[in-house]
């Protein structure tokens, strides 16, 4: 099993390295979201601990040559803040990819550790996760395992924004749940300062029906004013992953419809 992914076709990132400090053979997170592409939490935990040895991490790049990429990010099977090690890791790719940008996809939850912002300050991009307006619909939507509130993580990123000097962007998945919260939402993303809020809705194999393009538009006139990415109108290069099993297990295919 693999730690590195891709490169897939990121509506976000462009050409994205994956790199998976989980690696785990069932998910292994801090929430367990109703709409999550790799289906239920198997180890639901929020304590952070080391999952791969940063020599093995070394040794699979060692083996990339001119792979054209925009960013190596990390992501995968769970959620990479739990990786106690996260620090370690940037700096081996860094070693490895002196020149190409590092991202990070997290779902926020650990974002009110001091130590977990101190690791997420490594990063060149910083993505995080804000699903819902309350604490409820948290608790629907995003099944946490975590100890922490949504004001507790709302602080959490408002602290990180002060702290960090790369790009903070915020991912808000859209469903039927909380499609009509979408004002709200966008107070949110307006009191976090993020550089970019990116729109998504389920387009991969999912248990929650994507939103249509016509809802989506709608959902985004609420973040007028706000730098606005939706996932409908974003552009996806062409790639060739490295192993086309690997990515599929951390990232399936788009629905068709």
């Amino acid at each position: 099993m693999s730690l590195l992914y891709g490169p897939v076709p990121s509506w976000r990132l462009g050409r994205s390295l994956g790199v998976d400090p989980i690696s785990a053979s069932g998910k292994t997170c801090s929430f367990d979201c109703i709409y999550c592409q790799l289906g239920r939490t198997k180890h639901g935990i929020s304590e952070r601990r080391p999952f791969v040895e940063p020599s093995r991490l070394a040794e699979e790049l060692s083996a990339i040559h001119d792979l054209p990429i925009d960013y190596v990010t990390f992501s995968g099977t769970g959620e990479p803040t739990l990786a106690a090690n996260l620090a370690d890791l940037v700096a081996v790719v860094r070693e490895a990819l002196p020149d190409c940008p590092i991202a990070i996809l997290t779902n926020a939850s650990l974002m009110p550790r001091r130590d977990v912002r101190r690791d997420l300050a490594l990063f060149d991009t910083v993505v995080a996760k804000v699903d819902a307006p309350d604490d409820a619909l948290l608790r629907q939507i995003n099944r946490p395992f975590a100890p922490y509130n949504l004001a507790h993580i709302l602080l959490g990123i408002r602290r990180f924004r002060e702290e960090f000097g790369g790009k903070l962007a915020l991912q808000m998945m859209f469903i039927e749940a909380n499609r009509t919260r979408a004002r709200e939402m966008a107070e949110i993303a307006r009191g976090l300062s993020p550089d970019e809020v990116q729109l998504n809705t389920p387009l991969r194999p999912s248990p929650e029906r994507p939103l249509s393009p016509a809802a989506m538009e709608q959902i985004e006139r609420a973040f007028a004013g706000l730098p606005v990415l939706n996932v409908y109108r974003a552009e996806r290069p062409a790639v060739m992953p490295l192993d086309e099993g690997e990515m599929r297990r951390r990232r399936p295919a788009e629905r068709v419809e």
